[in-house]
């Protein structure tokens, strides 16, 4: 798509009379939210201020105008990209930042490399273009296979039986759950496949908990299907022939209140297992474990992510919830590496790499620890070069490394104040983390108090304390810890501990980085046209991420790499399960998960 300003965006809306056009366009183009995909920490990883650029951010698509997306997306998170993009509201734009445009959008408005200076530049000409053209004659219209999602009906209890409409099952009398066709049921009998397969957005305030269900269409004379709703939500009955209208239903779920449940026209009441044949409730229910408070409701399967404030961006959080209590959780990754390909010899020559290539893709491949990969592919591949250890580059590889450690952990407050909502944590932490991320050792230095006095505000913040303490304990069998996850583990092993784990490695590092050379990007010393194998390990800011690969004359045959976040991903089911929502979520926030680093 060109970013000429003269040419409609894609998202433009059906154009109206002149003056209100005019009045609109001008007025959007002066307050632009936009909603950054995968997320506002891997914008800040990349060293972007998002904010700076005018731009204000939001949690919702049905509050921006813009779709900011940072870095290539991976494939998985194609759809979950497209639904975003349908929910937001008319006019509507893709900004691409270092990257093309996934294929399941329209093509991207406006694009820029990754910089500060080419992302100003990029929004001011989106702000020129969405004043001319946010309104268009004929509006060009979107659809994506994954808001057609076809669904199917099925008895939670008997998995057998399956419609193509709502009813009640003709064995037990048990309501039929919605379902995307295709996918399984069940096994355990448990009653908590209403599943809508949907980005479920919940706020939560300190201890207050709600969850929120909007359905929005807006189909603006082009019969399109926009889900304005804060989560992915597929219905299969889509092609209503609605004009310039706006569908909205809510469903608030507070404590546990299930008592006016819509059970799609059939009276359930008195419904006893004798004359009617039907079971009750009560036998339906019986064997099933009880929430914490000793009440048996319908569990529910909802999924948190990939785009979710508060948790890292690309990480999908299946929680499945009796009221407010989760009794079950997983955790996956959309956007991490898969081991197609890398581990085993690798007959295949498209499989090899050049030494600098591999760098470079495996830097790339971590956004969130992009110094830390570099150095380990570095290293594996000096040490199958045999080369030894370089000392004389030891001390700026390290301290490019304890650099990384410092704003890597300032990103996590940052991310742990989007979550409690500590606006000014988010603000002070993000602040820090742009001026570290390229400090050189005296500007470091400068930034020490700053960074003392944030440890110092945290210490002090009596409801930091009372939200983190005894949340997200590590299980006693907890194996394979490494990182803050592992060193917090002896001081309480609590969201508490890794936060004070967390801010006890920023001054360990400032140390470090004193006592090192001045911080430099690792390089790949001159290896020649070699064969090998190596093997590295470096302590990144999550924990050790081993690698061991293959060289064949110089270049890349096969590797194995080992990440920290690929073990701690396996804490979530037991850190989650018995715990209400909102603890559920913190203490998945505090394990400082990298989808980018959860190998598959």
């Amino acid at each position: 798509m060109s970013s000429d300003p003269a040419i409609n965006v894609t998202g433009a809306r059906q154009k109206r009379s002149s003056v209100l056009q005019g009045l609109v366009s001008r007025a959007l183009a002066r307050n632009l939210s936009c909603l950054i995909v995968p997320g506002p920490e891997v914008a800040l990883a990349h060293g972007l201020d998002v904010s700076a650029t005018g731009l204000r951010i939001s949690t919702t698509p049905r509050d921006a105008s813009v779709l900011l997306i940072i870095g290539e997306l991976p494939e998985k998170m194609g759809d979950a990209v497209a639904v975003l993009y349908a929910q937001m509201p008319r006019p509507r734009a893709v900004l691409m930042v270092g990257a093309e445009a996934p294929s399941t959008l329209p093509g991207a408005d406006i694009s820029s490399g990754l910089s500060q200076e080419e992302l100003t530049e990029a929004v001011g000409r989106l702000e020129h273009a969405l004043a001319e053209g946010a309104f268009a004659d004929s509006p060009e219209d979107f659809d994506a296979d994954v808001l057609h999602a076809s669904i199917e009906y099925v008895c939670p209890m008997h998995p057998e039986v399956v419609e193509d409409e709502p009813g009640s099952c003709p064995k037990c009398g048990m309501d039929l759950v919605a379902r995307e066709a295709g996918e399984s049921t069940p096994e355990d009998g448990h009653d908590h496949e209403h599943h809508h397969d949907h980005e479920h957005h919940h706020h939560h305030d300190h201890e207050e908990h709600e969850h929120e269900h909007e359905h929005c269409h807006d189909h603006e004379d082009q019969n399109q299907h926009d889900h304005g709703h804060d989560h992915e939500h597929h219905h299969g009955h889509e092609h209503h022939d609605h004009h310039d209208h706006e569908h909205h239903s809510e469903h608030e779920h507070s404590g546990h209140d299930h008592s006016e449940r819509d059970h799609g026209g059939h009276d359930h009441e008195g419904h006893g297992h004798g004359a009617s044949g039907f079971m009750s409730m009560i036998e339906v229910t019986k064997d099933l474990p009880r929430s914490a408070d000793g009440l048996q409701m319908d569990w529910l399967e909802v999924p948190f992510g990939p785009v979710f404030p508060g948790l890292p961006g690309g990480l999908k959080l299946t929680l499945t919830l009796d009221g407010d209590g989760v009794t079950e959780g997983q955790a996956t990754s959309l956007v991490g590496m898969t081991t197609d390909g890398a581990e085993g010899e690798g007959s295949e020559e498209s499989k090899e790499m050049d030494a600098g290539t591999f760098i470079e893709h495996l830097s790339s491949a971590m956004p969130m620890a992009p110094v830390s990969y570099r150095l380990l592919a570095c290293l594996a591949i000096e040490k199958a070069a045999g080369l030894e250890d370089d000392s004389e580059n030891a001390g700026t590889r390290n301290g490019a490394l304890e650099r990384e450690r410092i704003a890597s952990h300032l990103g996590w407050l940052a991310q742990v104040g989007r979550q409690l909502g500590f606006a000014w944590l988010t603000q002070r932490a993000s602040t820090l983390q742009l001026q570290v991320r390229d400090a050189d050792r005296n500007r470091l230095g400068e930034l020490e108090p700053a960074l003392r006095a944030l440890g110092t505000r945290l210490e002090r913040t009596p409801l930091l304390k009372s939200r983190l303490k005894g949340i997200g304990i590590l299980p006693i069998d907890s194996s394979d810890l490494r990182g803050p996850v592992a060193r917090a583990a002896d001081e309480g092993g609590d969201a508490w501990a890794r936060l004070w784990q967390r801010l006890a490695e920023i001054s360990a590092s400032l140390e470090l980085i004193r006592s090192s050379g001045e911080p430099e990007l690792p390089s790949l010393r001159d290896i020649g046209d070699v064969s090998g194998t190596g093997e590295a390990t470096v302590d990144t800011p999550r924990g050790e991420a081993r690698l061991s690969l293959k060289l064949e004359r110089g270049k890349v045959k096969s590797y194995e790499l080992d990440t920290a976040c690929s073990h701690h991903i396996d804490l979530v089911p037991k850190l989650v399960e018995g715990r209400e929502l909102g603890d559920a979520l913190l203490a998945v926030g505090s394990l400082d998960l990298s989808p980018w680093e959860v190998i598959s």
